[in-house]
C-alpha cells in the first residue's frame, strides 16, 4: 500500500482502470466459452449457437455508438460502473432453472452482456488516453500503455476461456455462474470506492449528434477495424470451437484449455507490439505499417484453408497456423488500438473511441452471423477463405490512413 501511495494519481488511476477491466474480461471469456461448450453439449447446431450471440454483437454495435456520447456526459468512471453491474445483471438472469435457458432468455442475458463489455471497454481505453502523463515522450508511453492494457486484457480473456471450461466441468453451468456473479460483485463494489470522480468528463455536455465521428483518420481505421474483426470472429468464435469437438474428438478441457492458451498467447504479442513495430520516440506507427501488417495476416488463413481443401496434415497445419495468425492478428490490433487513441480527440476522446469500436462490433457481429452459417453449410475451408478477403479489404481501406501524422495534444476542458 506505501509503494501504492508513492505512485502519481495517474498511474493509481491507470492501475484501477486496467484492474478493473481485467476482472471484467475474466468472467467475459468465461462467459463465452461456457455459452458455448455447455449449448453444444445439449445438441445445438453451430448456427444456433452464433445465434444466441447475436444481440451480444448487436447491442454491442449501439452501446459502443452512443456509450462514448454518455461517457463525456456522465464520466468514464461511472460508464465504468455501470457496465460492471450491468454484467452482474447478466450472470444473474443465467442462474434460472435448466427449463428456463431457453433460446430467447439466454440471448436476452448475452444482449446485456453485450452493452456491459462494451460500457466497459470504451470507458478503460478512453481514459488512458486522459492519464497519459503530459511530456515530450507521450506518445511513445501512450503507445506502450494502449499495448500493455489491450494485451494484458486479451492474455486474461484466454484465461478465461480456460476458466469457463474448468468451471463447467468441475461446478457445472448454474454453479460456474453463481461463482463468477459473486466475485464481480465483489469488484464492482471495490470500483464504485476506489476509481476517481469526473474522469473524462467534459465540461461542456456534447450534444447527440456528436457521436458520429468527423475525422477522416477516426472513420478510415473504423472501417479497417470493423473488417479485421470480422475475419477473426468468421472463424474463430463459433466454427472454430466446434470444429476442435467434432473433427479432433477434443472434450471441453482439451478445447477451453486450447483457445485459452492461443489468446493469452496472442495477448503477450500484443503488449510486445511496441518493441516488434520498432517503436522509438522520433517515428510512431501509421497508416503505412496498419497497411503492411494486414496484408502479412491475410496469407496465414489461406494457408491453413488450403491444408483443409487439399487434407494436408490438417491438425498440424491448422495448430501452426492458428499460432502464426494470432500473433500477426496481435500485432495488427495492437497498432489499431494504438491509433484510435492517437487519433481521438482530446475533448471528444470517448466519443471518438466509441465509435471506433461501433465498428469493432460490427465486424464481430458480422463474424459471429458469418461464422455459424459458413461453417454450418460450408466448412471450415470457406470460412478461412472469407477471412483472408477481409483481411486484404482491411489493407486496401488502411491506405486511406495518414502517414507520420502524430496525435493531437490534449484540451484542456477534460475534468480529470
Amino acid at each position: 500500500m506505501q509503494l501504492l501511495a508513492q505512485l502519481s494519481p495517474q498511474v493509481r488511476q491507470y492501475i484501477i482502470v486496467t484492474g478493473n477491466y481485467w476482472a471484467f474480461t475474466l468472467t467475459d471469456g468465461a462467459l463465452r466459452m461456457l455459452v458455448i461448450l455447455y449449448f453444444y453439449g445439449l445438441g445445438y447446431s453451430p448456427l444456433e449457437i452464433a445465434m444466441l450471440f447475436i444481440f451480444y454483437e448487436v447491442f454491442g454495435v449501439i452501446t459502443n455508438l452512443i456509450g462514448g456520447w454518455l461517457g463525456a456526459r456522465l464520466g468514464l468512471n461511472r460508464t465504468m460502473n455501470i457496465g460492471l453491474f450491468i454484467q452482474i445483471v447478466a450472470l444473474a438472469m443465467l442462474l434460472v432453472p435448466t427449463s428456463l435457458l431457453t433460446v430467447p432468455w439466454v440471448m436476452g442475458a448475452q444482449a446485456l452482456s453485450g452493452i456491459a463489455k462494451d460500457l466497459n471497454k470504451m470507458s478503460a481505453k478512453s481514459a488512458i488516453k486522459l492519464l497519459v502523463p503530459d511530456s515530450k515522450s507521450t506518445e511513445s508511453q501512450l503507445y506502450r500503455w494502449v499495448a500493455i492494457l489491450t494485451g494484458s486484457k486479451n492474455a486474461l480473456k484466454g484465461i478465461g476461456f480456460f476458466l469457463g471450461g474448468t468451471l463447467l466441468s468441475l461446478l457445472g453451468f448454474a454453479g460456474a455462474i453463481l461463482t463468477m456473479a459473486i466475485a464481480l460483485t465483489g469488484v464492482w463494489i471495490l470500483s464504485l470506492i476506489s476509481l476517481k470522480q469526473h474522469l473524462g468528463k467534459a465540461k461542456s455536455k456534447p450534444k447527440f449528434t456528436a457521436i458520429f465521428s468527423k475525422s477522416r483518420a477516426v472513420n478510415y481505421l473504423s472501417a479497417a477495424r470493423m473488417f479485421l474483426f470480422g475475419a477473426r470472429d468468421i472463424w474463430f468464435v463459433v466454427a472454430l470451437p466446434v470444429f476442435l469437438a467434432n473433427t479432433f474428438a477434443w472434450d471441453h478441457w482439451y478445447v477451453g484449455g486450447f483457445l485459452a492458451l492461443w489468446v493469452i498467447g496472442y495477448g503477450i504479442v500484443q503488449s510486445l507490439a511496441p518493441k516488434i513495430t520498432g517503436k522509438n520516440k522520433d517515428l510512431m506507427p501509421d497508416g503505412r505499417h496498419a497497411i503492411a501488417w494486414a496484408l502479412a495476416l491475410s496469407i496465414t488463413p489461406a494457408i491453413i484453408a488450403l491444408a483443409l481443401t487439399y487434407d494436408w496434415n490438417v491438425q498440424i497445419v491448422l495448430i501452426s497456423g492458428l499460432l502464426a495468425f494470432g500473433a500477426l492478428f496481435a500485432v495488427n490490433s495492437a497498432l489499431h488500438s494504438y491509433l484510435i487513441v492517437s487519433y481521438a480527440s482530446g475533448d471528444r476522446v470517448s466519443l471518438d473511441v466509441g465509435f471506433y469500436y461501433m465498428a469493432n462490433a460490427m465486424g464481430r457481429l458480422i463474424g459471429t452471423v458469418l461464422s455459424g452459417w459458413i461453417y454450418q453449410d460450408f466448412g471450415m475451408a470457406a470460412c478461412l477463405w472469407i477471412s483472408s478477403a477481409f483481411i486484404i479489404l482491411t489493407a486496401l481501406i488502411s491506405l486511406g490512413l495518414p502517414k507520420n501524422q502524430t496525435s493531437k495534444p490534449l484540451v484542456n476542458n477534460i475534468q480529470y
